[in-house]
């Protein structure tokens, strides 16, 4: 079971930047698809954006034009740029990668913006 270790959250002011990482405890080469879900209180979780191999990019709606997904397979890290943030966007953040059974999350890193 590869394990998945969010990082990078934080608190931060509107209109702000962060970066999280997702790093994986082996190589996601083979993965085809990884991405970032967020969940804030009484809230489902939704997706923030997923990347594929080939470079396939998908957004929330939410989040389109302000965050950027990218991966960097050599260094098995998910990467998660998100600027002119939100007091919205605060929420924990989870790394996922699908898999045989399923699905594969992290722990979670929190993100809060303040207004």
């Amino acid at each position: 079971q590869v394990q998945l270790v969010e990082s990078g959250g934080g608190l931060v002011q509107a209109g702000g930047s962060l970066r999280l990482s997702c790093a994986a405890s082996r190589s996601i080469v083979s993965t085809n698809v990884m991405g970032w879900y967020r969940q804030a209180p009484g809230k489902p979780r939704e997706l923030v954006a997923r990347i594929t191999t080939g470079g396939y990019i998908e957004y929330g709606d939410s989040v389109k034009s302000r965050f950027t997904i990218s991966r960097d397979n050599a260094k098995n890290t998910v990467y998660l740029q998100m600027n002119s943030l939100k007091p919205e966007d605060t929420a924990v953040y989870y790394c996922w990668r699908p898999n045989p059974s399923g699905s594969s999350w992290g722990q979670g890193t929190q993100v809060t913006v303040s207004s």
